[in-house]
This record gives C-alpha cells, structure tokens and sequence, in this order.
C-alpha cells in the first residue's frame, strides 16, 4: 500500500515539474515572441524612414485595388467607345464633276460617307445655272439597291477602299 502512494505521489510530483518546466518554456517563449515583435516594428520603422512600412504597404495594396478597378471601368468605357465608334461614318469618298457641259467647275459631286460596315449613304449635289438639286441614296454592306451613276460608284468605291483621311478625294 505504501508504494502506491509513493509510486502515485511519484506520478504527482513529475507531473508538477511537467507543469513548472512547461510555464517556464512558455513564458520564455512569450518574451522571445515579444522581442521579435519589438524587431520587427524597429526594422519595418527603419525601412520606411520613420514611418510603419506594413501601414504604408497596406495603404499602397489599397490602391493598386482602387486603379485596378478604375482600369476595369476604363476597359469597359473604351469598348463601349469602340463600339460606337465603328457605327460612325469615318470612310468618304466624294468625285466632283460637271452635270452638265455648259457648266464649268466640276459644281456637282458625288460624296459617299459610310462606317466600318461600309453601311452609310450617298448624296449626289447636281449643280446647274438655274438649280441645284442633292439626292440621297442608302448604301448597305458597300451596296446600294438604287442604280448608281458613274460618279456615285467611284464615290462608293473611293469610300469603301478608303484607308487614311488623305485619299478620299478624286478630281
């Protein structure tokens, strides 16, 4: 009987030490992380010239999010913008020419607009000395279900191949 309580004060006496042994580590542990903390701040302090580099890499990871996101509305405005863009009349192509033989200085035209559909229209300005008449005619898909005159094709054609704003013009 007697060496069960030696044997159970034993186990008591050794779980005690455990217990010391183990606060002792832990409070060792503690103030190893609080130095470690203390050096981290200093060294964080020390690279940011005085200032808490980890609150100014927070602050910078903020807003790359922020331009991140204004790229995001950029892109989206851009491509509406494209959109609309390709529906505006950006190829012309214009012939001028003489309607008439007793009238000099090619008065009349033909002037084709049309957009990256080649979807638009042309309008055909006849000149002459006691009037002047402008007609209108749709074109689709580089077509036109009208019959056009020879000035109003090359106007079309002009248009349709046009690849910069300096070639739009034939005299």
């Amino acid at each position: 009987m007697m060496m069960e309580i030696i044997s159970n004060n034993i186990f008591i006496y050794t779980i005690l030490g455990c217990n010391v042994l183990l606060l002792i580590l832990y409070i060792i542990n503690l103030i190893s992380v609080k130095k470690i903390k203390k050096n981290y701040y200093n060294f964080m302090k020390k690279i940011g010239n005085g200032n808490n580099i980890d609150e100014m890499l927070k602050d910078y990871i903020k807003k790359v999010e922020d331009v991140n996101s204004k790229n995001q509305e950029i892109i989206s405005f851009c491509s509406k913008l494209q959109d609309s863009v390709s529906l505006s009349f950006k190829k012309i192509g214009m012939v001028k020419y003489n309607a008439f033989k007793n009238v000099g200085n090619d008065l009349s035209f033909a002037l084709a607009l049309l957009n990256d559909n080649n979807d638009g229209f042309i309008l055909n300005g006849i000149y002459s000395a006691e009037m002047s008449n402008i007609y209108a005619k749709q074109i689709k898909n580089g077509k036109c279900n009208s019959r056009l005159l020879e000035e109003e094709k090359k106007a079309l054609e002009i248009a349709i191949n046009c690849l910069n704003s300096e070639n739009y013009l034939d005299n």
